[in-house]
């Protein structure tokens, strides 16, 4: 008859026992830094470290994706003799 050694050998540590950017141990009686609902951090320095290493990594991403599609936009002859109406103005977000 064989056993199931299952998940005991093998669990995964809780997500709130160390810091997600240095791994330092999260202690039990001490402050946990969140960011992202579930993103635990040892101190206020490392969740700004990770929140300035997101921002980065996004507007990258949106550089790199805002001018591919200019360059796609440019190159389709369809749209340089399509008459398109576009608004411009302000919006502001409280």
């Amino acid at each position: 008859m064989s056993h199931y050694s299952g998940c005991m050998d093998s669990q995964k540590p809780h997500f709130l026992e160390a810091c997600f950017l240095c791994r330092k141990p999260l202690g039990y009686n001490s402050d946990i830094f969140m960011y992202r609902g579930n993103t635990p951090f040892c101190s206020k320095e490392c969740r700004q470290e990770q929140i300035e290493v997101d921002e980065s990594t996004r507007k990258k991403s949106w550089k790199m994706s805002s001018s591919s599609s200019r360059s796609t936009r440019k190159s389709d002859p369809k749209d340089s003799t399509s008459k398109k109406t576009a608004r411009t103005g302000t919006v502001a977000v409280a």
